[in-house]
C-alpha cells in the first residue's frame, strides 16, 4: 500500500499500477522528504516528476505546499492512475490552497524536448526504472538542465547496485543517501 506521508494529504492512500512500475517506498519518501523541508525545498516549488509511476513523490510535494506539479509517466494505464491519484489529493487540499497538478502520458526524453522556455522547474524527481540504461539517464539529466531554475534540486533515485551516476555539464552532486537498496542522489545546478 503506498500512502501520502504527510501534508494536508496524509495518509491518503494511493492506487499504484498492477505492474511496470516500482513505487518508492513510504519510508524513503518520509526520508527524503524530511530533508527537502529541512532545506525549504517544497513550499511553493514548481515540481517536475519523471516516471511517475503512481505520481506518488510528486503528489506528496503537493501535499506539503508545493504549488505546481507535472507528472511525466509514458505509461497509459500508470497515467490513468497519476491523474486519479491527482484528483484525490488536490480535493483533499484546503479551499483557496489546491496546487496546481497536472498528468503528461508521455515518455520522459519527448516531453523534455519539448518543454518549452516558460517550464522551469525548482524541485525534480527523476526515479526511473532500475534498469535503465546509464547512457538513457545520461540523456534525461542533459536535457533536464535548461529547464531548472537558479537554485533547483533533482532527486535521482536509483539502486545501490547501478553504477556511479554520471552527471552532464551543468549539473553537480550535491549528495547521496542510502535507504537499503535505495540510493538517492541529491544534485544540483553548478
Amino acid at each position: 500500500m503506498t500512502r501520502i506521508v504527510s501534508g494536508f494529504a496524509g495518509s491518503l492512500t494511493l492506487q499504484v499500477p498492477k505492474s511496470g512500475t516500482r513505487p518508492t517506498s513510504d519510508r524513503v519518501r518520509e526520508a527524503v522528504f524530511s530533508g527537502l523541508d529541512a532545506r525549504d525545498a517544497v513550499r511553493g516549488a514548481q515540481v517536475l516528476d519523471l516516471f511517475a509511476g503512481s505520481g506518488a513523490l510528486g503528489l506528496e510535494a503537493a501535499s506539503r505546499g508545493a504549488s505546481r506539479v507535472l507528472l511525466v509517466e509514458k505509461s497509459a494505464a500508470a497515467a490513468a492512475i497519476c491523474r486519479r491519484n491527482a484528483e484525490a489529493v488536490v480535493r483533499a487540499a484546503p479551499k483557496g490552497a489546491q496546487p496546481e497538478v497536472d498528468v503528461r502520458a508521455t515518455a520522459v526524453q519527448p516531453y523534455l524536448a519539448s518543454a518549452g522556455p516558460s517550464a522551469r522547474f525548482d524541485l525534480v524527481f527523476v526515479d526511473p526504472p532500475y534498469d535503465l540504461p546509464d547512457a538513457d539517464l545520461l540523456a534525461v539529466l542533459t536535457a533536464l538542465v535548461p529547464l531548472l531554475t537558479e537554485h533547483a534540486l533533482v532527486c535521482v533515485e536509483r539502486s545501490t547496485r547501478t553504477s556511479a551516476l554520471s552527471l552532464p555539464a551543468g549539473l553537480v552532486l550535491d549528495r547521496t543517501r542510502t535507504y537499503g537498496e535505495t540510493a538517492v542522489h541529491y544534485v544540483t545546478p553548478s
